[in-house]
């Protein structure tokens, strides 16, 4: 029942069939006329201790409640990055899109030129319109994916909505309720969709080679950071400079906290927060309903991945 109703759900989100390379350029880059900067030609706006304001030579791109945070916080130990504080939504958010390259530029930080400049807004994985936006800005951008096992990052997204509600004092539904619809896993609800990575990955496929886009495990990253930032700085071709001395495990806190030239930081509290009490039953529902769509998304990386 599982595999069928994946089927269903997937012949109703099917994008058209993935060519056997990225497309080519599809003309000139459509964005928006945007006011006069001072940005030059070369994309990047200048200050006067020598650092500019460049275009991302890297986006983290995704997913929710994968581990991007954790992710960003962890590439800026590297001297040559330069990262974005907060999330950009230029590509996904109408609103901002209109206002054009200028303003993207303009919320990037100052870099020297020799750094690379990175922005991270998980929302672009799962948006439809975002893959070929960000190809037309720049078809060579490097970009991270980080995944988590699709069920634990489903937990994690009503999680957040659960505390988020708690904390304003709103009205919020039981797990249960959003997860199971007539004894049978909710097609609607959104956080389900955004674990169905195949459906999205092709869509990234369509505009970029596989070998632009890394996979980053964001289970493995909360049980060891150390291997796979190794792995995310060879695929950006970054000089080694993390090592295995900038993370210590925080006992209190349940993760791994980051030191950087002795000084100490940890992720947000609403990190790493308990999920909450699940009937077995219901797991097991989850597990079954991701089976297929894990096994397409290994087909479709040459990878796998161990999910339940």
């Amino acid at each position: 029942m599982a595999a069928f109703l994946f089927g269903l759900l997937f012949l109703a989100m099917q994008s058209p069939q993935i060519p056997s390379r990225a497309v080519a350029d599809e003309g000139p880059p459509s964005f928006p006329t945007a006011p006069p900067s001072a940005a030059n030609d070369t994309g990047a706006t200048g200050h006067p201790d020598g650092t500019l304001r460049q275009l991302p030579k890297i986006i983290i791109i995704g997913v929710r409640k994968g581990g991007t945070r954790a992710l960003i916080e962890m590439l800026s130990l590297h001297s040559a990055v330069a990262a974005a504080e907060n999330e950009v939504h230029f590509f996904d958010w109408e609103s901002h899109f209109q206002k054009g390259l200028a303003w993207y530029l303009s919320q990037m930080p100052y870099a020297f030129p020799d750094q690379l400049t990175v922005e991270k807004t998980p929302a672009y994985f799962t948006s439809g319109k975002v893959p070929k936006r960000i190809h037309q800005m720049s078809p060579d951008i490097k970009l991270l994916l980080i995944l988590r096992d699709p069920t634990e990052r489903v937990l994690s997204d009503y999680t957040q909505v659960f505390y988020n509600r708690l904390q304003k004092h709103k009205h919020y539904q039981p797990i249960e309720s959003v997860l199971v619809k007539d004894g049978e896993i909710n097609l609607g609800y959104k956080a389900l969709n955004r674990s169905l990575y195949y459906v999205h990955m092709q869509n990234w496929l369509r505009y970029f080679p596989s070998q632009s886009i890394h996979v980053v495990d964001g289970d493995a990253l909360i049980r060891d950071p150390f291997p796979e930032m190794k792995r995310v700085e060879r695929f950006l071709n970054l000089e080694p400079q993390i090592n295995a001395s900038n993370f210590y495990f925080n006992k209190t806190k349940g993760f791994y906290c980051l030191r950087d030239h002795g000084r100490e930081r940890c992720l947000h509290d609403s990190k790493g927060r308990p999920h909450p009490h699940m009937a077995p039953a219901i797991l097991q529902k989850l597990y079954q309903f991701f089976h297929e769509p894990n096994k397409r998304f290994f087909e479709l990386v040459g990878r796998t991945f161990s999910w339940n």
